[in-house]
């Protein structure tokens, strides 16, 4: 293999580098690595690398890991350990493929993985991906396994190449064979665009401070010129991301740092851009601002993810979470009356440390008032070198699953309860994909909600008005409404 030369940019008429090699990107996680996971992709295809349906026969694997959720490197563990042996049939056979393990386990276990899997190339961590194709070029030009897990100066996003763009050429859908070296998400619809990286907050449970480092905001005008890119190949619907996304300060045009609800402002002005949403956000950075921005900006849908982790006020001092639950209450009622048909969802961990049968009787008090539309529940596993997990009492697991197995039949019920009240609405529906079914498309409703609906294929990635017609708990079924 030739050795890659550093990234250069790729502008929209640029001819494209001849494809040479195969790449397969496996992500793991969250919202924010499925984004970083296509840049790497457009990086690499950049340097003639083409996305492959699976590993074998892929010339680079890439696993972009998350440490937010248990086990999460025993899992990477697990696949490293199939892909030595499809390593060693590609040796074998005279031909030879590379290994990355990128993201946030990448970064808090770099010298670990490299030590544990020789297997593996390249570690590179989440601030550092924009480096990929030097980093293999060394790897391989050296011999040596690569671990670069910095928190570098220079700013990624500038030296990432622009995202790659496809002009209409079907009445403005984007086809994926108008890009040949491009991943399969740049068709989408819908899409993710990382305004804010790391966190200052420093939940006690929490790796994110250590693998994504200090709070970052990108530039407003980076920002809407990634937009614009972005609608000019098809998509329609752009959720705004970031590890603490409400926090955002970023340098605007006129040189003063703005605020989320402003970003927001200034992006529903671009034109092609039809719906925003945004996640994920702390409670103590729910500014007035950006509640205002729910009941005035049509096109910021009317759904929110709002973590609270406990409602005991006990468990959340003891997270460092700097807010109590009827601060919460009152949080969701201000934003409520600000944007009434506003669907709530969250995030809540059970067995923290020291939680009591009290404590997790409040959470569940809580959540009965929070009454959600959708949320996400875990059982707390402790992440090395995080506060939390230095703390002796630690809840038994089977404690854990009980209560785990509780809140969740709680929350089923409300979800359930929501998406049956969506019964007989018409709602404004953007297609997304092809359902399993002939002649089926699947999109999602302004609630996030999956919506399954017969419909024909030339309404892929338009916003349609469907009449629901059935619910179940993980989603809803309709019918094209009348013109």
């Amino acid at each position: 293999m030739d050795r890659l030369s550093p990234i250069s940019e790729m502008k929209p008429g640029d001819d494209p580098v001849p494809v040479t090699k195969k790449v397969f990107v496996k992500t793991f996680g969250c919202q924010m690595n499925v984004y970083d996971s296509e840049r790497m992709s457009e990086a690499l295809a950049a340097h003639g690398y083409a996305g492959a349906a699976s590993p074998e026969g892929a010339d680079l694997v890439v696993l972009n890991t998350c440490h937010i959720r248990e086990r999460a490197a025993e899992k990477v563990y697990s696949e490293l350990g199939k892909l030595r042996e499809m390593k060693a049939a590609r040796r074998d056979e005279g031909g030879a493929m590379q290994v990355v393990v990128a993201g946030c386990v990448a970064q808090a276990e770099g010298a670990e993985i490299s030590a544990r899997a020789p297997v593996v190339d390249v570690v590179v961590g989440p601030q550092s991906y924009h480096r990929l194709p030097e980093l293999l070029a060394e790897a391989q030009e050296t011999g040596r396994r690569i671990v670069e897990t910095r928190f570098p100066e220079e700013e990624k996003f500038s030296a990432l190449p622009e995202r790659l763009i496809a002009r209409a050429t079907n009445g403005g859908a984007t086809s994926e064979a108008n890009i040949p070296n491009a991943p399969r998400a740049l068709a989408a619809a819908s899409a993710f665009l990382t305004v804010q990286e790391g966190c200052d907050k420093f939940c006690t449970f929490c790796v994110v401070p250590y693998t994504r480092g200090a709070e970052y905001s990108r530039k407003v005008t980076d920002l809407a010129a990634e937009t614009r890119r972005l609608v000019a190949r098809g998509t329609r619907e752009i959720t705004l991301l970031g590890q603490n996304v409400n926090g955002y300060h970023g340098e605007g045009p006129d040189g003063e740092s703005w605020s989320l609800a402003k970003l927001i402002r200034h992006l529903a002005e671009i034109e092609g851009v039809e719906r925003l949403r945004y996640t994920t956000s702390h409670p103590r950075d729910m500014t007035e601002d950006l509640i205002a921005a729910h009941r005035d900006e049509a096109k910021l849908m009317p759904f929110l993810h709002l973590p609270v982790q406990s409602g005991s006020d006990r468990i959340l001092a003891a997270m460092n979470r700097k807010h109590t639950a009827r601060e919460y209450l009152s949080l969701m009622q201000r934003i409520r009356d600000a944007r009434p048909d506003i669907a709530i969802s969250t995030d809540i961990i059970v067995g923290f440390p020291g939680e009591t049968d009290k404590d997790f009787k409040a959470t569940l008090a809580l959540v009965e008032e929070i009454n959600c539309a959708q949320a996400y529940s875990f059982k707390y596993s402790p992440r090395p070198g995080t506060p939390a997990a230095k703390i002796d009492d630690q809840v038994a697991e089977q404690v854990k699953a009980e209560r785990l197995a509780q809140l969740q039949a709680l929350l089923d019920s409300q979800q359930t309860r929501f998406n049956a009240s969506c019964v007989g609405r018409t709602m404004p529906v953007l297609f997304e994909r092809k359902g399993r079914h002939a002649g089926q498309l699947v999109g999602r409703s302004p609630y996030l909600q999956l919506v399954h609906a017969d419909a024909a294929p030339d309404l892929l990635g338009r916003i349609v008005s469907v009449e629901i017609a059935a619910a179940g708990q993980n989603s809803l079924a309709g019918v094209i409404a009348a013109a």
